[in-house]
This record gives C-alpha cells, sequence and structure tokens, in this order.
C-alpha cells in the first residue's frame, strides 16, 4: 500500500533577521513515525515582510487532490484575536499562519479528509467553526495553571500535568481505552465557546475542553500535545495510530 501523503502547515518564525517557513521537528517526527505517513510542508502563504502575498500563487485544490490528509501542529504563536472577535491582548501572533490555515480547514471538512489538530491547531478548528478563544486562560478565574514552567528543562516541561476526562464512546476514548488519562499541558489560550459543530471528546478536571471531533468525520483535536512521547506514551502513540488508520481508509476511497 502506498504511503499516506499529510499536509502540515508552517509557522513563520524569525531567524536573525529573516522570516522562515517552518514545522516543529517533534510534529514531522510523530506523522512520520505514529500514523506511518508520508509529511508534506505546506508554507503559510499570507501576507509577509517579503512578498505582499503568496496566495495568489498557491492553488490549496490543487495541493488537496495529492494528499490523504491534514495535520495542524502546535505553536508558540496565538491565533489572532480578531478571528474570533476576542479581547486584543499582548500575545504573539503569526497572521501569516492565520491566513493559510483558515481556507484549508474549510477546503479539509468540503473533501471529508482526515484532520488531527494539536495544540494551536486544535484552538483553530474550534475558531474556524465559530468557537471562540480565552486569549489569556491563566487570569481567567476558576481554571488551574495550564501554561508550560519555562524554568524548567524541556523535557520536564512535557511530562504530565493534569488528568482529562474521556466523553464515553467517542473517537478519544475508541483510541485510548479508558475514561481517564493523564496529559501534559504547554498553552496559554483555551476554548471559550465551543463551536457549535463539534462534540467534546475530552475535559481537564477544571472543565476546560481538551478534546473534540467532528461529528460524521474523522476530525480531531487535543489541547495537549502527544507529539512529544509518541513513541513511548500509549495514549500519544493511539492518537497517531488512529490518525494513521483514518489516513489509509482515506486512502483507499
Amino acid at each position: 500500500m502506498t504511503m499516506p501523503l499529510v499536509l502540515i502547515p508552517c509557522d513563520v518564525k524569525r531567524v536573525g533577521e529573516y522570516p522562515f517557513h517552518a514545522v516543529g521537528e517533534k510534529y514531522i517526527n510523530a506523522v512520520a513515525h505514529g500514523s506511518q505517513a508520508m509529511p508534506i510542508l505546506m508554507p503559510a502563504w499570507g501576507a509577509g515582510e517579503e512578498l505582499d502575498t503568496l496566495a495568489g500563487h498557491y492553488d490549496l485544490e490543487a495541493v488537496l487532490d495529492r494528499v490523504q490528509g491534514v495535520f495542524l501542529p502546535g505553536s508558540v504563536s496565538n491565533v489572532h484575536p480578531r478571528r474570533y472577535a476576542g479581547e486584543q491582548v499582548p500575545m504573539l501572533h503569526d497572521e501569516q499562519r492565520d491566513e493559510a490555515v483558515f481556507p484549508l480547514i474549510q477546503a479539509v471538512l468540503e473533501r471529508d479528509l482526515p484532520l488531527f489538530a494539536v495544540c494551536r491547531g486544535f484552538q483553530e478548528l474550534n475558531v474556524a467553526l465559530g468557537g471562540t478563544l480565552h486569549p489569556r486562560l491563566h487570569e481567567v478565574s476558576g481554571y488551574i495553571e495550564h501554561r508550560e514552567d519555562e524554568s524548567i528543562p524541556r523535557n520536564a516541561r512535557y511530562e504530565v500535568a493534569h488528568s482529562v476526562d474521556v466523553v464515553d464512546g467517542g473517537l478519544l476514548h475508541q483510541a485510548v481505552g479508558s475514561h481517564r488519562i493523564r496529559v501534559n499541558s504547554l498553552h496559554a489560550q483555551g476554548v471559550r465557546d465551543l463551536a457549535p459543530a463539534l462534540n467534546v471528546e475530552g475535559r481537564a478536571e477544571d472543565g476546560l475542553v481538551e478534546a473534540v471531533s467532528l461529528p460524521g468525520a474523522w476530525v480531531f483535536g487535543v489541547q495537549w500535545h502527544p507529539e512529544w512521547s509518541v513513541r513511548d506514551d500509549p495514549v500519544s502513540a493511539a492518537l497517531f495510530a488512529a490518525f494513521g488508520q483514518a489516513l489509509r481508509l482515506s486512502t483507499e476511497r
């Protein structure tokens, strides 16, 4: 069987004086090894520093003709609040990625391709379907601390931080086979209003939505970072394996 192709949209990051389009290697590895798929990186085509726009040179439909699914990775940047009429607060944004990803999500849903979204990707999925976000979740009363501790080593930041209660019978439950799992937590934003079309698949102990799906499709998102421990954590491995299975079913259609 031909290995399925998975499109992964890039962030725009500065390296010295220059903007580069990039995806974290951990996401590429997780899709390649955890889902047994071939990652294909997609540049963020929004207006940038060096070109007025890349959109006119990018045929999204032609690209989607060639892939079997899409993976939306996390990022240090955040969805711009203008996308969900949110409060303008000082946070790192990447509007080139915003301009690329929101049309991509709509096109993927129209084609019924498998889509797996992590962290920022999870938030993009919610906003794309009409949901909203808390831009600074730690300033909202009632929630535990979901941000990473930048004072500790990188590996330690990805250790489990809290539990997630899993909804019975959903995609998450089918993948992990448990009603409660432990996950890491490295995000500043969080779901405020869930998009009407999405189903809750899991909630943190403080009630925050941590996993969602779209009924009638293999569209799934999680707020945590399963890509980090896909080789040695059974829950993480199960999620990427489930994505890989969906990709292969998509290939056979």
